[in-house]
């Protein structure tokens, strides 16, 4: 993953406005398709996801397309198996959800943070897989995005978010705890990468280090996997 990336203003200034209306496009024929699209966005801490979020939000139609941040379990919610708090918020034909941190949180908070016992997070493979699995065979899109940067860069922006009166509310202790362990993390997410990784489920890592090049590539990501859910 080469985190130097970027893109320069007059590029992103090209790339964007097609694709984004591409990507509006998108989204009503996938409706008319009644083809369900389940996007999942993972990454570091202050890398990012909120604000490509927000430029996905600015074109797509609110009326078909849900977020759900992240959140911990309610107390109903941990009476349950872990996946079925997100089992009941797919979206239904021809709408679109986006979870901001998913499922994959027991693979990572949960794991590196030791919230649940090893022998609960390994199982937690094989229940994501069918998960996944169910979803595909289903005829749903499932786009998968890891926004990544490197710990230095991780350092920086939660320092600059820290001393900024405004958003110095977004900096927690559990972030510097995170950041602390992004060695830990490290090896956590390639394990998860590479075992939750398949056709019609795969990963795309999106280099975050630039915000301008991190939209891009989401957009891209996103256009490409309706295009082809809609081919298929």
């Amino acid at each position: 993953v080469d985190l130097s990336l970027e893109l320069s203003k007059d590029g992103h200034k090209k790339l964007a406005p097609p694709l984004r209306e591409r990507l509006r496009l998108l989204q009503y024929q996938c409706k008319d398709a009644e083809i369900p699209v389940v996007i999942v966005f993972e990454g570091w801490d202050a890398s990012g996801k909120g604000l490509v979020i927000s430029k996905l939000l600015e074109r797509l139609d609110p009326r078909g397309f849900t977020v759900y941040p992240a959140r911990p379990p309610t107390p109903e919610e941990e009476t349950m198996p872990f996946l079925w708090r997100y089992w009941i918020r797919l979206p239904g034909d021809g709408e679109i959800a986006l979870f901001d941190r998913s499922w994959y949180g027991r693979l990572l908070v949960e794991r590196v943070g030791k919230l649940v016992k090893k022998k609960v997070w390994r199982r937690a493979f094989e229940e994501i897989a069918q998960f996944e699995r169910q979803l595909a065979d289903d005829g749903a899109l499932l786009v998968k995005c890891f926004l990544h940067i490197s710990k230095k860069e991780q350092k920086r922006r939660l320092t600059k978010l820290e001393k900024d009166k405004f958003e110095s509310w977004r900096v927690t202790k559990w972030d510097w705890k995170h950041h602390k362990d992004y060695d830990k993390y490290v090896k956590a997410i390639e394990e998860m990468i590479a075992k939750t990784d398949a056709p019609r489920r795969s990963w795309t890592i999106v280099e975050a280090t630039d915000g301008r090049f991190a939209e891009i590539k989401v957009f891209q990501t996103l256009v490409k996997g309706m295009e082809e859910a809609l081919a298929w």
